[in-house]
């Protein structure tokens, strides 16, 4: 699909004397998050940065909470189709369309934001040749915060998470949950607060931030920190919309990513704390795991872990590859 660039033309007279404005392209980025939250945020900051590095050349539209029409699982391939030209993408989603793109949520292999740092250098290399193959590129990368199991009920023991419906916003984080006992669900953000409002699910495995987008205390109680795995979000651009672009233009949009996504990243660690301060003072409550408790939940989740490597044998090269850099350190 090619994408419209609106020329802004002065008035006859002006045009008389060959004066004319400069072409200005208009981007819509999709984004399925609310409103309020630190994505969106990000990306309304991301665009307004590109619109003076640019002198105003490129303008980007950020379209939050789904308002375009695309789910969370569609946003790669609309991008890729031309349907639009950015999209603000959960990359756990895609695994549909290469499972290679759940190579983020190995089930405990990463601790801690730090690590998953380091994580990136070796695996961020290939989803961008993954975003390449989708007709894409990936302007910033940004992790969700840590990552919860909210229940409605207090469970000390690992047998009482047995049978409770829990939705995962995708298929690794579900059978993650789903090893611990759970009955996990895959379900896109848009379909959640209804689920929980009918009682499809009584629970919900997901970061601080959604857990405040979410006003999960109108639904649930407890609040388990179980950083059972980590996912970012992926601003991307069509790549025919980013070569048509000038030179001069892609250059800036790359500076401009590059020198705000160590921040969007602090902002990822800040909204972690003030989150799950938001929803104590909301009525919910934290409940720490014992190491007992966290050691039979790794346990179990090991198998997930296994599976993993057996279903998409490509990402355990670079698993090693981190576990190694985290030896020699």
């Amino acid at each position: 699909m090619k994408f419209t660039k609106f020329l802004a033309i002065g008035a006859a007279a002006s045009l008389s004397y060959g004066q004319m404005a400069s072409a200005e392209t208009q981007l819509a980025l999709s984004d399925v998050l609310p409103d309020g939250n630190f994505q969106v945020e990000n990306a309304k900051v991301f665009a307004e940065k590109v619109k003076e590095a640019t002198n105003g050349e490129v303008v980007i539209t950020v379209n939050a909470a789904g308002s375009l029409g695309f789910k969370g699982p569609d946003q790669l391939a609309a991008v890729r189709d031309g349907l639009v030209a950015m999209a603000d993408i959960n990359i756990s989603q895609q695994v549909g369309l290469n499972p290679m793109f759940g190579a983020e949520g190995v089930p405990f292999l990463v601790t801690s934001m730090d690590e998953l740092k380091e994580y990136h250098t070796f695996l961020r290399p290939e989803f961008e040749k993954l975003a390449e193959q989708y007709n894409q590129k990936i302007l910033y990368m940004v992790p969700s915060p840590a990552q919860y199991v909210y229940l409605k009920v207090e469970v000390d023991d690992i047998e009482n998470f047995r049978g409770i419906p829990v939705r995962g916003a995708d298929k690794n984080t579900v059978d993650i949950i789903t090893s611990i006992g759970m009955d996990g669900v895959v379900m896109p953000w848009g379909e959640l607060l209804p689920a929980l409002a009918s009682g499809r699910v009584d629970g919900v495995a997901t970061s601080a931030t959604s857990g405040v987008d979410g006003k999960f205390w109108e639904f649930l109680k407890y609040i388990y920190p179980t950083n059972h795995t980590w996912g970012s979000n992926a601003v991307t651009i069509n790549l025919d919309v980013w070569n048509d672009l000038s030179e001069e233009d892609r250059a800036a949009i790359e500076t401009v990513a590059a020198d705000l996504e160590p921040s969007f990243w602090d902002v990822s660690r800040q909204g972690d704390l003030n989150s799950i301060a938001t929803m104590n003072e909301n009525g919910m409550t934290l409940v720490p795991l014992s190491d007992a408790l966290k050691a039979q939940i790794a346990e179990r989740a090991g198998s997930v872990q296994a599976a993993f490597f057996e279903r998409v044998p490509q990402a355990l090269p670079v698993v090693e590859a981190f576990r190694a850099s985290k030896g020699s350190n």
